[in-house]
């Protein structure tokens, strides 16, 4: 039986684990970014002992990160538009080509520093193809109602071995050398790839032609501005990313400088940041049974903002190893927090783009972030750069204010069942633009609500696809409404269709629920037909109108 809200809270955070898919995955995910982290401490000192540039040195971190925020939106399209299991195999092939190139560049001895950076960016781009695509996949995979825990586990499941990953990739290239620790790094890129080929999962598939890139790109792109719970989300995630990578990107420095401190010190304050990530995510579901996504988000940012302002007065470990379980803490709940905003507001169509385009705008605004508190340290002081920090983290937190985050778990984003009409007019797929209009009876005391649900109305319609939405009322028949859309081809009529969810169905059920009488809203759909001379010979279109 499932446990509900009398679970304990822990257990309540580990139930995804409980599908034999997502835990297989995800285990083999973690054994991968252990890998991953092993070998960035091995590149980072290969390149340290090959290279005499400090830019080389520099850019094996840019070429890693770069594809997550170049690539990021067509990798988003790629898994909306294709097989997202075949696109995570794609993305853990290339990754584990380039680690093991790199072991055996290593073992061989012809490793050069142009050849580490690319094969770093083409491990980047292993990772930019796989994360939107693993990412929407956990919808697939769960239930609409474990995909906040699922994307917990997720955020602590990294956390956590970043706070290991780092010192074992030490260890092991101080006692072992950096062909173990590549090595290692190569057969544990192995994992995750046997786990998705050993997992199979089901998927609604589309009946509809595949969509070309740039559309997808665009749908994508159109359907994020739209919605305005997607928007909030990316927004706060972004000004807290720019605001909180303080606390990580100043922390060897806070370390080298202010606590005269070591290798072991930055790993004991890792690891302080790690615990504080794991004690939240496991407290994640009773926090979210307790208090609102908001109220939590905003507690997290005064949680970082205590962080940074702890880190830059203290000279103490033990305080700074405080300081970071608390902003680890809020780092998770954050995260998680607008990660799950983004996966419950995208219908499953789309869910790849728009976890897409906030990774790469929360990626970007971590990038900046971490030249911005840098410049200011490097020019004042690290007490000022983290001080900086902890205000910019208040205004995010005030921001609520204004950008509230919302979770639309009420919302079914499914896929609702839909029947093409019978024309009596035969067109192509391509055949087009096809013209919609809706013929609404209103009484006058429901126009206040009924132009309410039209405001809805127009939103949904137009994010999934709709072009040049109007509303108008009939002058002579007042009581007489008709929306009109238009949508480029008939394949793009029939794919608005299929976008709409459960949720954006029964926004119309109340529209018709406020006409006059029993009879259900009018539709007419025509095509339009060229004015130009060569359309003479063409057949004049039939259009097809719904019978009441």
């Amino acid at each position: 039986m499932r446990p509900e809200n009398s679970s304990p809270f822990a257990a309540a955070t580990l139930l995804p684990l409980q599908n034999p898919v997502f835990r297989s995955i995800w285990t083999a995910t973690q054994i991968s970014s252990l890998g991953w982290l092993v070998q960035s401490v091995g590149i980072s000192w290969l390149m340290a002992t090959t290279s005499a540039s400090v830019l080389m040195v520099a850019l094996v971190q840019a070429a890693s990160t770069l594809p997550a925020f170049f690539l990021s939106i067509l990798a988003g399209a790629i898994a909306d538009s294709f097989s997202r299991r075949g696109v995570m195999l794609a993305g853990h092939c290339l990754i584990a080509l380039a680690s093991m190139t790199l072991a055996l560049s290593v073992g061989l001895g012809f490793a050069n520093p142009w050849l580490i950076l690319g094969l770093s960016f083409l491990a980047g781009c292993g990772f930019a193809l796989n994360d939107p695509a693993w990412h929407a996949s956990v919808g697939d995979i769960l239930e609409k109602r474990d995909i906040p825990a699922a994307v917990t586990l997720m955020s602590v499941g990294y956390n956590v071995v970043r706070s290991i990953g780092p010192a074992l990739g030490g260890v092991i290239l101080a006692f072992l050398g950096p062909l173990t620790a590549f090595a290692f790094a190569a057969l544990s890129d192995l994992v995750p790839l046997s786990a998705v080929l050993g997992s199979k999962w089901r998927v609604r598939s589309s009946p509809l032609p595949r969509e070309r890139m740039t559309t997808a790109i665009h749908d994508g792109m159109r359907f994020t501005a739209i919605s305005s719970e997607i928007r909030v989300a990316i927004v706060r995630a972004t000004l807290f990313g720019l605001s909180s990578i303080s606390i990580l990107a100043l922390l060897p420095l806070l370390v080298r400088d202010q606590l005269a401190g070591g290798p072991i010190v930055y790993g004991v304050l890792l690891a302080g940041f790690g615990a504080g990530a794991f004690v939240a995510g496991v407290s994640n579901g009773y926090l979210r049974r307790i208090a609102s996504q908001e109220m939590l988000i905003t507690l997290a940012c005064i949680g970082c903002a205590t962080c940074c302002l702890l880190l830059a007065l203290t000279s103490s470990v033990a305080v700074a190893a405080i300081a970071l379980a608390i902003g680890g803490a809020g780092w998770v709940v954050t995260w998680t927090g607008t990660d799950v905003c983004v996966q419950l507001a995208s219908p499953r169509w789309v869910v790849g783009r728009t976890l897409s385009i906030y990774y790469a705008l929360t990626y970007g605004g971590m990038a900046a972030g971490s030249w911005v508190w840098g410049a200011v340290a490097q020019n004042y002081s690290i007490t000022w750069a983290l001080e900086g920090a902890a205000v910019a983290l208040l205004l995010v937190a005030a921001a609520g204010k204004i950008l509230p985050i919302r979770l639309w778990e009420e919302s079914d984003q499914g896929a609702s069942d839909f029947t093409p009409p019978e024309l009596a007019l035969t067109v192509r797929p391509r055949s087009g633009p096809i013209v919609v209009k809706v013929e609404y009876s209103i009484p006058e005391a429901n126009i206040e609500a009924f132009l309410r649900c039209m405001r809805q109305r127009r939103r949904v319609q137009s994010r999934a696809g709709a072009r040049n939405w109007t509303l108008q009322r009939n002058l002579l028949k007042p009581t007489l409404w008709t929306e009109t859309f238009s949508t480029p081809t008939w394949t793009d009529y029939l794919r608005l269709n299929h976008r709409l969810t459960v949720a954006d169905r029964e926004l119309g059920e109340r529209l018709a629920a406020l006409q006059v009488g029993d009879c259900p809203p009018r539709l007419t759909l025509s095509i339009e037909r060229s004015t130009s001379p060569a359309s003479d010979r063409q057949v004049q279109p039939v259009p097809f109108v719904s019978r009441p």
